[in-house]
């Protein structure tokens, strides 16, 4: 994700965050503005689980959907054994 010039429109406020301090002081040799790469390593977090998650989503409603033609095509094992 890149900062654009509609980024630094979004509303920001501070925020607490408990980090390794030698981490921090290493990072800080490759950036100048830590908070904006922060922010742009935790867009392309989210961004990253909500493919995840959308992904998984896909996979799911593609096997309930093979399940209900396999269901409407044989039936279920279950019909063969009615309890009434």
């Amino acid at each position: 994700m890149r900062m654009t010039a509609a980024t630094h429109l979004i509303r920001k406020r501070p925020v607490n965050l408990s980090l390794n301090e030698a981490l921090v002081a290493q990072a800080k040799t490759y950036t100048s503005n830590l908070s904006a790469t922060l922010e742009v390593l935790l867009a392309e977090y989210v961004a990253a689980q909500q493919q995840a998650r959308q992904s998984r989503q896909l996979a799911a409603d593609a096997c309930a959907q093979d399940w209900n033609a396999v269901h409407a095509k044989v039936g279920s094992f279950a019909d063969e054994h009615s309890t009434l």
